[in-house]
């Protein structure tokens, strides 16, 4: 029976540390694909002296990290509520009227002369563009902390996999240890001169 739970400490051991470092791997890969999409995008900060919603160490510089993703998600919502004098999309009419008013009454906007139809606010689908792109900044900075996450916990699992290692293999070890000084002391070894 002792050799069975040996045995069993030995292959949960295994199991930590292969799911820990297979964590690690996983995360890191995480990271490496937001950062490597960030990349793709091509996104820069514009100039912090000439606007004040760009953080001044980040002016200039490509957005490459989750981070710097998250920070440029800030900017575009500043420049959207200075757009809309500090209105978000559900506090603004869904039309305009036709002296350019913002009402959600239908039979009070303006209609557009080619189909009929009521004209649209178009900064209410400025918030609809800027919350899409946020959306998917705030995403990548999600997933770059979701594969920290990963990379901590596999950590982790890999640390407490290689201490039940240590225990099982030293209990094992040390089981020998007095097995040997059991069969010494039933069977004394007697010097003869």
């Amino acid at each position: 029976m002792r050799k069975l739970f040996q045995y069993g400490g030995i292959v949960a051991s295994i199991a930590l540390i292969a799911f820990g470092a297979g964590a690690i791997g996983v995360g890191a890969w995480g990271i490496s694909t937001v950062r490597d999409n960030l990349k793709q995008e091509q996104i820069f900060f514009g100039d912090s002296a000439e606007d004040p919603a760009v953080p001044a160490g980040l002016s200039g510089k490509q957005v490459t990290t989750g981070s710097q993703a998250h920070a440029f998600a800030g900017v575009m919502q500043h420049h959207t509520l200075e757009a809309t004098e500090g209105q978000r999309y559900a506090e603004m009419g869904r039309f305009l009227d036709v002296k350019g008013n913002p009402t959600s009454d239908e039979a009070l906007a303006a209609k557009n002369p080619t189909t009929g139809q009521p004209v649209e606010n178009g900064l209410r689908n400025m918030w609809v563009t800027e919350t899409s792109l946020t959306t998917a900044l705030n995403m990548a900075y999600l997933g770059e902390r979701v594969g920290v996450f990963g990379i901590v916990m596999g950590i982790a699992l890999l640390l407490t996999g290689i201490g039940f290692l240590v225990l099982t293999l030293g209990g094992a070890l040390r089981r020998k240890e007095a097995v040997a000084n059991e069969e010494a002391l039933r069977h004394p070894v007697v010097a003869t001169s």
